[in-house]
């Protein structure tokens, strides 16, 4: 979860909005929200993934790593699977925090070796996530990330049996021209430049473009 209740209320959301268990479940809903339209997620997750060996140096695991706990390669003829090092002289990791010339993970293999050719035969168990760093080891949430989830949030405060076209802040965003006089209301059409607009609404599509997961990045 990106942002708490705490944060909620202190961007003046009351009580008579939403109750706490409501608010909660609102801010889980926007996390996975933003989690599906970025492909990957902005807080420390524990995970295991298996990638696809390319008889290449490095792999790009599909989440920054925060952590790498194991390493390890399935042997040629079957079996448990053989452990790799995990020691920065022989193994080289960009990962979260994120800094400012971040483009993608990576896992390198120093010293001239590879990863053999193969379906899901890299096995890479740790902590991942996309964070920025804040001077502790698992860095924060990016805080256009947590801006977002809040409003998300806001945009569903209202229920959706009593939504009108211009209480929807979705709708709302994408106004281009209302008449009053015959209540006609222009939408402008919900893609930009040719790029599929995430959510439907300009400011948090703003807020989300740096940080969605490049295209092919690993197998999970």
């Amino acid at each position: 979860m990106y942002a708490t209740v705490a944060d909620a209320r202190a961007e003046g959301i009351t009580p008579a909005q939403a109750d706490d268990a409501r608010l909660l479940a609102l801010l889980e809903d926007a996390a996975r929200t933003l989690d599906a339209l970025l492909g990957w997620w902005f807080e420390p997750r524990p995970r295991s993934f298996r990638l696809d060996g390319r008889g290449t140096p490095s792999l790009e695991p599909p989440v920054p790593p925060l952590r790498l706990d194991r390493l390890a390669l399935d042997p040629p003829g079957g079996g448990a699977p053989e452990p790799l090092p995990l020691d920065p002289r022989e193994l080289a990791v960009v990962g979260a925090p994120v800094d400012p010339g971040f483009t993608a993970p990576r896992l390198t293999l120093r010293g001239g070796r590879r990863f053999p050719r193969g379906d899901g035969n890299v096995l890479a168990e740790g902590l991942w996530g996309y964070t920025e760093a804040d001077g502790t080891p698992l860095g924060r949430t990016p805080a256009a990330i947590k801006r977002a989830t809040l409003l998300l949030v806001v945009r569903r405060l209202t229920p959706l049996g009593l939504a009108g076209a211009l209480d929807d802040p979705e709708a709302r965003g994408r106004v281009v021209r209302v008449k009053t006089r015959d209540q006609e209301i222009e939408f402008a059409p919900p893609e930009t430049g040719g790029r599929p607009v995430a959510t439907g609404d300009a400011e948090i599509d703003r807020l989300l473009a740096p940080y969605r997961r490049p295209s092919g990045l690993g197998a999970a």
